[in-house]
This record gives C-alpha cells, sequence and structure tokens, in this order.
C-alpha cells in the first residue's frame, strides 16, 4: 500500500499556511491550518533531517517521545524566528510564518537528498570469494543532517536579526502588547511598521486638516510650527524631530520651535480624510523623548475636525514618567468634560512602549504594555475619528534654554477591528 510522501507535504506544509493567513482572522480553516503548521511542521522536519531512516517501525513509546519531541522543536524553532523579528522591531504574523515556511522547506528537501536509496536487488551472479568476510551494511551517518539543521536554524536567526539592522537604539516593546490584549475575532484595519526611507503619504497627512504650509495647535498655545520636514522614516521607525528654530508660520507669527506630526486625516481643509475608524483596537510602539517642555501624544480627533467628543491614546504633558489616558466629551452647557487616569512612575524615555486603547460601542480600555490601567463605560463616543501622533512643545511649560532639540520615536501602528 502507498503511503502519503511525508517530505514534499511537509516540504509545502508551511506555504499552505502561509496562504491561509489571507482568510480572515476567525476563519476556522485559518486557525486550523496554520495552528497545524506550527506546533508540528518545523519540528517535524528537523526531526527527519536529524535523524536517519532506519528503524521505521517503532513501538508506541519510541512514537509519543518523537512526537513530543517534534512539538517542542516547532515551538522552540517559532520562538526562535519571532524573537529575531521582535529584536529587530519588525516583527508580524506573515512575516513569522513565511520564514518558518521556507525554513520547513529547506530542512525537508535536504531530509529528502540526504537519505540513503534502497538498494534494488540484482540479478542472481557470482557470490563472495570463499572464505572472504560478509559485507557489512553501511549504516547512515546522521552527522550531516544535524550540521544542516544547525545551519538552516542560524540562518533564519540571522535573516531575522538583521531585517532591522540599523534600527535606533534602545528596548523595544515588550512582546505582550504587540497583538490585540482582549479576545477577538479582529482582523487588521490600519497598519504601518515604517520600512524604507520616506513616509507613505497614502497613510499618512503631516498636520492637521487646517494645513496651510504648516500649522500648529493654537488652542494649547503651542511653541511649535509643524512642518512636513520634520518628519523622517529609516532604520525601521517613524521619527517626529523637534527643533529649536525660529519658524514663520502662515499665520504670520514667529514660533520658536517647528516639530512633526502625523495623522491619517486630511492634506487640507476640504480634502478627504485617508483613514477613519468608528471602534477598534489602536496601538503604538513609542519611544517618548526625555527632554523636558515636550508634550508627545497618541490620540484621536473627530473627523468632523469638531471636538470634543477626544480619544487620548497616551499623552505626556509636563511630565514624561506618567502616562495619562483620557476621554473628552461636550457637557450639557457645551464645554469640554473629560475624564483621565495616569499610569507611572516609568522610565518612559529609556525604551519603546505599546500604548493601546480598546474602543468597543460601550466601553473603553486603556492599556500599556498589554497591561490595562484605566477602563470606563461613561461618555463612549460614537463618531469616525482620524489618527494622530504628534511631538508638541511647550505645554504646559516651555523647555529649558538648555534643550534645543528631541525626537519621538515611533516603530510601529496598528489598528484592528471587530
Amino acid at each position: 500500500m502507498s503511503r502519503f510522501p511525508v517530505g514534499p507535504g511537509l516540504a509545502v506544509s508551511g506555504w499552505v499556511a502561509l496562504a491561509a493567513t489571507a482568510l480572515p482572522a476567525a476563519n476556522p480553516l485559518r486557525v486550523l491550518l496554520v495552528t497545524a503548521f506550527l506546533l508540528v511542521c518545523p519540528g517535524a522536519a528537523a526531526v527527519r533531517l536529524a535523524t536517519s531512516d532506519r528503524n521505521r517501525s517503532r513501538r508506541g513509546s519510541d512514537l509519543l517521545e518523537t512526537w513530543v519531541l517534534t512539538v517542542a522543536l516547532s515551538l522552540s524553532i517559532g520562538a526562535l524566528v519571532a524573537e529575531g523579528f521582535f529584536l529587530s522591531r519588525s516583527f508580524t504574523t506573515v512575516r513569522a510564518i513565511a520564514v518558518l515556511a521556507a525554513l520547513t522547506t529547506l530542512m525537508a528537501l535536504a531530509a529528502a537528498v540526504g537519505r540513503p536509496r534502497p538498494r534494488r536487488s540484482r540479478a542472481a551472479g557470482p557470490g563472495p570469494a570463499p572464505g572472504s568476510p560478509p559485507e557489512r551494511a553501511r549504516r547512515p551517518d546522521g552527522r550531516a543532517g544535524r550540521v544542516a539543521l544547525a545551519g538552516c536554524l542560524l540562518l533564519s536567526a540571522a535573516a531575522c536579526g538583521s531585517h532591522g539592522a540599523g534600527a535606533a537604539p534602545g528596548p523595544i516593546a515588550t512582546p505582550a502588547g504587540a497583538e490585540p490584549a482582549v479576545p477577538g475575532p479582529w482582523h487588521v484595519a490600519f497598519q504601518d511598521d515604517f520600512e524604507g526611507s520616506s513616509l507613505d503619504h497614502s497613510r499618512w497627512a503631516t498636520c492637521y486638516d487646517w494645513n496651510d504650509n504648516g500649522c500648529t495647535n493654537a488652542g494649547n498655545h503651542e511653541l511649535e510650527w509643524y512642518l512636513p520636514g520634520q518628519v523622517t522614516v529609516g532604520g525601521g521607525g517613524l521619527s517626529l524631530n523637534a527643533v529649536r528654530r525660529n519658524t514663520v508660520g502662515s499665520d504670520g507669527r514667529t514660533y520658536p520651535w517647528t516639530s512633526g506630526m502625523v495623522t491619517t486625516g486630511r492634506d487640507s481643509y476640504y480634502a478627504t480624510p485617508r483613514y477613519t475608524f468608528t471602534h477598534g483596537y489602536f496601538a503604538a510602539s513609542i519611544r517618548i523623548p526625555a527632554e523636558n517642555g515636550m508634550f508627545p501624544a497618541f490620540w484621536l480627533m473627530p473627523a468632523s475636525r469638531s471636538t470634543p467628543p477626544e480619544l487620548d491614546i497616551a499623552e505626556f504633558a509636563g511630565t514624561n514618567q506618567r502616562v495619562k489616558m483620557t476621554v473628552h466629551w461636550s457637557g450639557s452647557d457645551g464645554t469640554d468634560q473629560h475624564a483621565q487616569q495616569s499610569y507611572g512612575p516609568v522610565d518612559f524615555p529609556a525604551g519603546y512602549h505599546v500604548f493601546a486603547l480598546d474602543w468597543e460601542t460601550d466601553s473603553l480600555t486603556w492599556y500599556v504594555d498589554g497591561v490595562a490601567r484605566y477602563r470606563t463605560t461613561d461618555h463612549v463616543p460614537d463618531v469616525p475619528m482620524e489618527l494622530l501622533l504628534d511631538l508638541a512643545v511647550g505645554y504646559p511649560i516651555a523647555p529649558p534654554v538648555a534643550v534645543d532639540s528631541a525626537v519621538m520615536r515611533v516603530a510601529w501602528v496598528r489598528v484592528w477591528q471587530h
């Protein structure tokens, strides 16, 4: 009876799982194919590569041991690949599965090439010479398979780690914040990993909707005039650069600072917003500047341009040690009302942290590095909003005289929706 070709099956298993990621996140077929691949296939390919083809018939205890080893190896290889991407601040599920698929294919093919072919029985002929010792069967040498396995693992780790070479220094966000911290089902509605060397203008504008050769937030009496040149992409991240430099705004005023911001909104007042969102899970990996007098923020503003309502996912006003999480709404008299919670002290400028907001129809929950820090069920907005990141200057206090520049860095931004 013919057997299923295990080697070719392993070789294509990862690519089937990769194709399944195109299905919706909660699709049962996607879950089944991806989970089965991650738990079994890399480890099975590694076991076949590292062992010989003898002893096809195994006892039950041997089979159990092999399955345990297979799953353990699969999880270990997956963790190695994921760690490489996390260290380079470039992890996505699709990238990790693609690397694991390639690695599994290489191991499966290497195992197939390295296995000895069974000898065909030869026609009757002269036997061994009388008195000569019987020919000893040559045992396959497993060392080549083990060397190939080690080489594949090292290559995969190097490929993942080199993906983010040149990235800005400093610790990155904890893996706990890299996916929604609450049950789904979810699908990615927006994302940017800031690869390449320039901003993706199909996703981002560099000013508020009232852009006129730059802009500012006059309501806060801020000291900066936002300009596109203060927004840069490189080294695997986005940088919003504040510089002490007199800049004349289109409103005729001279601003002592210029800085950078990005928004999914419009290029000009009467243009169409790029992306707006009503509900969802909003997250970004951010490293705020250490300099005093800066006001970095990650927030949501109505596409109607009329605030409140407003959702401040993470703001650092007057401090870089405590993050403020705020919901704004209009009072009965039309004045701005808000509820706020802060979390800290934490040395936030020392590294990247994931700040997130789960905006449901009946609740708002803020997260810092995957841990819920504030939740409310009051005054939940229900209007389309634009997503913004900015580095304002001088609110509520001006920077010290000795401070001439500051940088807010963003490794990635994602929005998930149900």
